[in-house]
């Protein structure tokens, strides 16, 4: 659902608080893990599916698209069906933040006007490809894709930090939980933004800052949170991408659950930008294990805020049919989440293990890791 009208929207044209999701992986030898530029002979050896597969800023990765759905089970199954396909062409796929043992330099920019003109904007700032995990919610209008914007924001850190999947980047243990976030840094417009007082603002600041970086509209914005109006959604754009979809499938119904929560609640102060920016470093340098600082500054340990966060979602997981999704967040986070999986893997064997291992995982969907 796309609005040619720069002052239009599509929020309110679909089902309110239905969610979809984007995940971008990393294609490979389906062997060795390794990193491979073959996204346009996938996309070419692509059969039907059912939600879409894209070709990413990198020839090394692609992006699967679910249609709109009602509930994150039934977007991850979307996603799992997504995976299958892909992999049915005879290619390997990888999830994670960062390819761990890709050197720089070695992904290709894929040939699209768009893509180009990110690589010239950008210049090496786009040198290491990432991967990402991009939930949609559904807003019903304009107000309220504001408020659940506001609202969201105090949650990221929590949010990126159960994400964070991407501790090995170029061959190395980064000792960060994500160096996606690390590596994302390095691109313009790819923070959080301030909270908005309401549509027009965010209109009138997406304009003047589109004139101000060069770019046709805030789609060249990559916030951590945006309000989407062509799509009518607001779109939480902070996580790594998951080897396993069963970890996807709690991150996805806890932000679900979250948006609705923000988007009818009473407004809260906004946490201060600094503090907010602390928290955002602290959850991709110790991921699960990371102590974040609530809004008066005090550091708790993720597993407190996790207990919080579980508690609002709860009260809204009957109707976003969740409670399962739910469930799965307390395991993620007694294995150390997606960081502590590699790590654990490396431990055992190695670098070509790990990658092996990935490998299996994200083709496998639901499956059990043979290293937990």
């Amino acid at each position: 659902m796309e609005s040619d009208d720069e002052t239009g929207s599509a929020f309110g044209s679909g089902e309110p608080f239905s969610v979809g999701v984007e995940e971008e992986l990393f294609l490979v030898d389906p062997v060795t893990g390794r990193q491979v530029n073959a996204s346009a002979a996938v996309l070419e050896r692509l059969g039907p599916v059912e939600g879409t597969v894209e070709r990413e800023l990198h020839a090394c990765q692609v992006e699967l698209i679910t249609d709109v759905c009602s509930s994150a089970g039934e977007a991850v199954g979307a996603l799992g069906g997504l995976r299958r396909a892909v992999v049915a062409t005879g290619a390997g796929l990888l999830g994670s933040g960062t390819h761990p043992s890709a050197m720089e330099g070695e992904a290709e920019i894929t040939d699209k006007e768009r893509y180009e003109r990110i690589r010239d904007l950008l210049g090496d700032a786009v040198a290491t490809p990432v991967g990402g995990l991009h939930i949609h919610i559904g807003m019903p209008d304009a107000d309220t894709a504001i408020r659940a914007f506001n609202g969201l924001r105090r949650h990221l850190p929590l949010l990126q930090a159960l994400a964070a999947n991407s501790p090995f980047r170029h061959g190395r243990d980064t000792g960060l939980a994500s160096a996606r976030e690390v590596t994302i840094r390095g691109w313009p417009r790819s923070g959080v933004p301030r909270a908005m007082r309401d549509f027009a603002d965010f209109r009138a600041m997406t304009r003047l800052l589109a004139r101000a970086a060069d770019v046709p509209d805030y789609t060249w914005f990559w916030w951590k949170l945006r309000p989407h109006p062509r799509l009518g959604t607001v779109e939480i754009r902070a996580l790594d991408t998951q080897a396993s979809l069963e970890d996807t499938a709690g991150l996805v119904a806890l932000a679900h659950c979250l948006a609705r929560h923000a988007a009818e609640a009473d407004s809260e102060p906004d946490p201060a930008a600094e503090v907010l920016e602390e928290g955002v470093f602290r959850a991709a340098r110790f991921g699960v294990r990371a102590r974040l600082p609530d809004a008066d500054g005090q550091l708790r340990p993720v597993s407190e805020l996790l207990d919080d966060a579980l508690a609002l979602a709860r009260g809204y997981a009957p109707e976003l049919h969740c409670a399962d999704e739910l469930d799965r967040l307390p395991a993620l986070l007694a294995r150390d989440g997606g960081a502590g999986r590699q790590r654990a893997a490396y431990e055992i064997a190695g670098m070509d293990g790990l990658l092996r291992e990935l490998t299996k995982f994200t083709g496998a969907g639901t499956a059990t890791p043979a290293v937990r």
